[in-house]
């Protein structure tokens, strides 16, 4: 292909494409810039392996710290595992793309978005979701584009798009929308308790600007003189579909309209029903073409008793208005909350039921030394409050080896966490590091929002002074033809034989959080509103039954938590905290048990299991700290002796000298004769020499003075 260039006018901003410049053995390639951010997509198809009976698509992000001009840090200072970041932004990639590929497509279909540049004007993930449909059409790899992903910020009371990551960081609103020609595709959001139309606003003023990034690619397409490839899906033998549904259909509808069974009882009684059907094809003639069917693909029963299932299911709520455990469509799951379930040792511990999932949520309060420290390209340095999401395989009754975290347990526990963040409290009002994982210990459906609603729970229960509880719910839907039918609280065969997934996470005063994700290849902006309208009543009503468990946030902290004690130095004292190598800090951590952290902005933090130990290591950094007055009187003790006079340390560090002639009102003899080393003395500040030494006198005290040296040294 010929290297071509476009440029759109986007919003007061340039985006540049360049094809056919980067990448040439690539099926398709595309490079996209905006500002000083350039990023790589490509997409390459290859021929599909033998047996696999799913569309393998492969979606990587990648980032390089030159990009941003960094080295990477660790001992081989190059990138390694990937960052957290990457992680969710391969999976914003991937799910407005996944429903645009035909499902029949067997072929392996990798996209790899590389970020070669990047300024601190344009995030990077945006482009990279607008590339991946670029490539892709450029491969000529069936696909039900153009689709198109752009950021809506909020700041004030207007919506922009693609904010800067300044704006995103002082906004209350962080939305990424995805859509194509038919409609909304995908949506991601973190708000700060926006209100439900709002974020509807949100959605709609997004996808216009999705939509103008949609006619932009069909221009280039037309440019080139290429369209989008469609491919007539391999022809099917229906022959062992019919025989199923005429032989599964009654029993199956007796099954899905059963509201005794349990999602376990279900799932056995419809493995029986599959089961009875293998023995009766076993039964059939060698040469019967079912028979044959089931001999040369083992796997094809399960999948086309899967596919009547389905319909069956989806009829059911689409004419009866009925779902298989016989709840409304707007009703949730029954709810039980548990708090303190693993007190005290654990800080904070919650335990949330809804139906047959179950999350236990603990709390752990840390450090701010216990920050993660972030090594990527984007502009935050450290994570305050970090949520873990595991999802271990005896939760779902199966049995498989457990490693680390894959792209589903991130791209929940990101959502979690972003949920909370708007009602955490600042570092100035409570400077704990703060860590909640959540065990998923039982799943049917919705954990990530069970995650939430565990979280806060046990977030409440460790005393973390958050502002508002926050509870949440999954919506699915049901789309056949133009009957729509939106589900509220889906559980695991909703959302596995449904079109939708939408999560909504927020207060009784707004939106936290949203994440949709869509099987089909757009929908409406009205179904996405009433979607989110209809979640609105579920999330109050679930609210409602965590406050019965714990209704504020426990006064008291865990006698296993750390005591935290906060100051504030000036700057250029911190060295001196510190001392040469280190070795003053040491001596107070020592001394006291306590760690210490200091802040380049001169933020102290002490953090003991002792409360009186922490207190100790505070004042000690406060007496090395403060700027001593003339005319201050303190109490203070004597140290050193010396012909002239006396050393007396008035606070932790700093010592001052009373000259002989100011110990008394009379003449004496020898220091020694008045004061000896270890005696407490009331003495007053008389000056601070050119060289900073704090000359003491003990004459032209004040009682009241006194006192109020002596009470404050007892604080």
């Amino acid at each position: 292909m010929n290297a071509m260039e476009k440029s759109i006018s986007f919003d007061g901003r340039d985006i540049r494409l360049k094809v056919g410049l980067l990448a040439p053995q690539a099926g398709g390639s595309v490079l996209i810039e905006s500002g000083d951010t350039a990023v790589l997509v490509t997409a390459t198809r290859s021929s599909g392996r033998e047996g696999i009976d799913f569309l393998p698509l492969l979606v990587d992000y990648e980032e390089r710290l030159y990009a941003g001009g960094k080295i990477p840090g660790g001992f081989l200072r190059r990138e390694g595992r990937p960052p957290e970041k990457v992680t969710l932004t391969s999976r914003l990639i991937d799910r407005p793309m996944r429903p645009l590929f035909p499902q029949w497509l067997r072929d392996d279909i990798q996209i790899v978005a590389t970020t070669l540049a990047m300024d601190e004007q344009v995030p990077p993930d945006v482009l990279a979701v607008t590339g991946a449909s670029i490539s892709t059409i450029l491969a000529q790899i069936p696909f039900k584009g153009p689709m198109a992903g752009v950021r809506v910020g909020l700041l004030g009371d207007d919506f922009i798009i693609n904010p800067t990551f300044e704006e995103i960081r002082t906004g209350d609103l962080d939305l990424v929308v995805a859509g194509t020609r038919d409609g909304v595709v995908m949506v991601e959001a973190g708000a700060n308790q926006l209100p439900e139309q709002d974020i509807i606003e949100a959605i709609d003023f997004g996808y216009e600007a999705a939509c103008d990034l949609i006619a932009a690619q069909e221009e280039l397409m037309k440019d080139l003189g290429i369209g989008l490839v469609t491919e007539e899906p391999p022809e099917v033998d229906d022959t062992l579909e019919i025989y199923v549904r005429d032989a599964a259909t009654e029993p199956v509808k007796k099954i899905l309209s059963n509201f005794d069974h349990d999602k376990n009882s279900r799932d056995e009684a419809l493995d029986g029903v599959k089961a009875e059907i293998a023995a009766k094809i076993e039964e059939l003639e060698e040469d019967n073409p079912v028979r044959q069917t089931i001999t040369e693909d083992a796997k094809v029963l399960s999948n086309v008793f899967k596919s009547v299932t389905k319909k069956l299911m989806r009829a059911q709520i689409v004419e009866e208005g009925v779902r298989v455990d016989g709840r409304k469509l707007d009703e949730v799951r029954p709810i039980s909350c548990q708090v303190g379930i693993l007190a005290p040792r654990v800080h904070g511990s919650a335990l949330f039921n809804r139906g047959l999932t179950q999350v236990l949520s603990l709390a752990t309060l840390g450090t701010p030394g216990d920050a993660q420290e972030l090594d990527d390209l984007h502009p935050q340095e450290e994570k305050r409050y970090l949520h873990h999401y595991n999802f271990p395989p005896y939760s779902v009754g199966e049995t498989r080896p457990m490693r680390s975290p894959g792209r589903r347990e991130i791209g929940h526990g990101a959502l979690a966490e972003r949920a909370l963040i708007p009602v955490l409290p600042s570092k100035e009002e409570f400077p704990y590091v703060i860590r909640v994982v959540s065990e998923v210990l039982s799943s049917n459906g919705s954990t990530s929002m069970g995650s939430v609603c565990g979280s806060t729970l046990s977030l409440m229960h460790a005393g973390v002074p958050v502002s508002k509880p926050v509870s949440g719910a999954a919506m699915g839907l049901i789309k056949e033809g133009d009957e729509v039918r939106i589900l509220t609280d889906i559980q695991g065969i909703e959302d596995f034989l449904g079109d939708m997934d939408f999560k909504v996470a927020g207060t009784d005063s707004g939106i936290t959080a949203l994440q949709m994700d869509m099987k089909i290849t757009g929908l409406p902006l009205n179904v996405v509103g009433d979607a989110i309208k209809q979640a609105l009543p579920a999330r109050l009503h679930i609210l409602n039954k965590m406050m019965e468990a714990i209704d504020q946030p426990s006064p008291d902290l865990s006698p296993f938590a750390p005591r935290l004690y906060s100051l504030k130095i000036d700057p250029d004292l911190i060295g001196l905290v510190i001392g040469p190598g280190g070795k003053t800090i040491k001596g107070i951590t020592e001394e006291t048990g306590c760690k210490i952290d200091i802040d380049n902005d001169g933020t102290v933090t002490i953090s003991g299991m002792d409360g009186a130990n922490a207190t100790r290591a505070r004042r000690i950094i406060q007496g090395m700290t403060r700027k001593i007055q003339a005319g201050e009187v303190f109490l203070g003790r004597v140290t050193r002796i010396i012909p002239i006079g006396a050393f007396v340390e008035i606070a932790p560090g700093k010592e001052g000298m009373v000259h002989i002639s100011q110990i008394a009102d009379y003449r004496i003899g020898k220091v020694e004769d008045e004061l000896s080393v270890g005696d407490e003395v009331i003495v007053k500040v008389r000056d601070i020499d050119n060289k900073n030494r704090i000359n003491l006198t003990r004459l032209g005290i004040h009682p009241d003075e006194a006192t109020a040296a002596r009470e404050a040294a007892a604080i």
